[in-house]
């Protein structure tokens, strides 16, 4: 089978294919008002990252569906990062994920089937991983190859963890370091080392259920998973969801090593670009910052790591116990009750 590069198929790659977060509010604001429904936990109101619908008094539903165009070449890689990425929102929740459907779209008379079935077997392991049953899909011929899932996840309806939380006097945690959107764009115009598609494909195919399962013992308030719209633009959704401010403090954000580096050299995703300008007016950066490190805080993620606001008291106790579970967390900030809605970057 001739080798063929993935990323060269598409213009843009796994979540910096998203809507813009101002198209798609805009978008957003002309829906009707949702039918009332006292069983609907969570809807469309904070931005979350999945819906919570509860079934019985013990149990509640956590719905979510993601998909995108190749991230990666490596079409295994590729199916194992979508259905990370995809499962990664019922983490977000707190909630335990069951079953997933796939989202299908291949050019079936262009590209080899081989390359289709290496997709669904990069997920399907994945899934297998993370203790999820497959139980059917869709798929449509398509000149653009996309893959995604839709998942099913269970939780109690008192265990629920939404982005509107967030408490003053918590600390912010992050469990995946960024420049991932960086980092993907420069593999586009061949920039990366082997060494560095392996690190950036790991950073992807992580799970994150050993940090969210870790969170289930500690005070965590809030949580969020940092994908498409950025570091900066999941924790604006936070601040404003929670009517609380949050401080960052850029020198503690994990960043892949040649994140700023690549942006030197241009390889700044547009995605990344637009998600800065639409929290421009929600984020004061310090006057030492230049428009690249305000860029990197904006990259837009595929598959990152969750973002959780914890008890203050609980915060060391819990990175403690994700660094002996294998995962690098980090401190990055913590929230306040000054300039609610707001981010502070120091």
């Amino acid at each position: 089978m001739e080798k063929i590069r993935l990323t060269t198929l598409t213009k843009k790659g796994g979540c910096g294919c998203k809507i813009g977060p101002a198209d798609l509010a805009g978008v957003l604001r002309e829906l009707p008002a949702a039918v009332p429904d006292a069983n609907l936990l969570v809807g469309l109101d904070t931005s979350d990252d999945a819906g919570v619908y509860q079934l019985t008094d013990d149990l509640a539903l956590v719905q979510t569906t993601d998909f995108f165009t190749p991230i990666v070449d490596d079409p295994y890689d590729f199916g194992q990062i979508a259905a990370t990425n995809a499962i990664s929102d019922i983490y977000a929740m707190g909630g335990k994920p069951i079953t997933a459907l796939n989202i299908v779209a291949f050019p079936i008379a262009n590209l080899d089937k081989k390359i289709l079935a290496d997709i669904l077997r990069g997920a399907a392991d994945k899934m297998a991983e993370a203790g999820v049953t497959l139980v059917g899909g869709h798929s449509i011929d398509d000149q653009e190859p996309k893959f995604g899932l839709a998942v099913t996840g269970t939780i109690h309806p008192s265990k629920i963890r939404t982005n509107a939380g967030a408490r003053p006097g918590d600390k912010l945690i992050l469990t995946k370091p960024i420049g991932v959107g960086i980092y993907t764009t420069s593999l586009k115009r061949d920039l990366l080392s082997e060494e560095d598609i392996r690190e950036v494909t790991r950073v992807m195919t992580t799970l994150n259920k050993t940090a969210a399962e870790t969170m289930d013992s500690f005070e965590v308030h809030s949580t969020t998973d940092v994908t498409g719209f950025g570091l900066l633009g999941h924790a604006t959704e936070m601040a404003e969801g929670s009517g609380a401010g949050l401080i960052i403090y850029s020198d503690q954000v994990p960043v892949l090593p040649r994140t700023r580096e690549l942006a030197e050299q241009g390889a700044v995703p547009g995605g990344t670009k637009n998600n800065h300008a639409h929290v421009a007016d929600r984020v004061d950066y310090p006057g030492s910052m230049d428009e690249l490190g305000q860029w990197i805080l904006c990259d837009a993620v595929t598959s990152g790591g969750l973002l959780a606001s914890v008890a203050g008291d609980d915060a060391e106790s819990l990175l403690r116990s994700l660094r002996d579970n294998g995962v690098d967390a980090r401190i990055i900030g913590e929230v306040t009750d000054d300039h609610a809605g707001r981010i502070v970057v120091k």
